[in-house]
């Protein structure tokens, strides 16, 4: 499942083309649910477009939503109320973790990923387009979440 942004055929903020989410879904044979979104998008109309993909697979038969989260509270929160009405479980597998650690860990098994768009507040351009490998990892500023929960960079896997 996710979201993007309809006038553009893109994640927001994440600047990844739905094409490449879409092929992604094809190459690990999983269907992929979308839900277009207007940008800006509020969260009343976030939570209300989401709301009907989250019913609708309550309906035929799925029972969890697994979310990559790390340690962001007032996300989870979030994501706890906005599902709340759909009567589905969520999970959250990486809740807690070393960020330091799971990107490592991610690296080690074999995990290949490129940076697609940072918080050009907390990283430079020059950042987009680089390996998620360990010397990405090693020459990330002090105070930079290595898995960039906090929304410093994002990445997409490598098919």
């Amino acid at each position: 499942m996710t979201s993007f942004d309809e006038s553009c055929d893109e994640i927001p903020i994440h600047r990844v083309r739905m094409d490449a989410v879409r092929r992604h879904s094809e190459a690990l044979d999983i269907p992929l649910r979308v839900v277009p979104l207007p940008w800006p998008c509020s969260n009343d109309e976030y939570v209300r477009r989401w709301g009907a993909v989250w019913s609708d697979a309550a309906r035929e038969g799925i029972d969890s939503v697994v979310f990559g989260d790390i340690h962001l509270a007032d996300i989870r929160a979030f994501r706890e109320s906005a599902l709340a009405a759909a009567g589905l479980s969520l999970v959250f597998p990486l809740w807690g973790r070393d960020p330091n650690e799971l990107a490592r860990e991610m690296i080690a098994g074999g995990v290949r990923a490129r940076v697609t768009a940072v918080d050009e507040a907390r990283l430079g351009r020059e950042w987009i387009g680089r390996a998620f490998d360990a010397s990405f990892l090693d020459e990330l500023p002090p105070g930079i979440d290595a898995c960039g929960e906090n929304g410093e960079f994002h990445t997409l896997v490598e098919l």
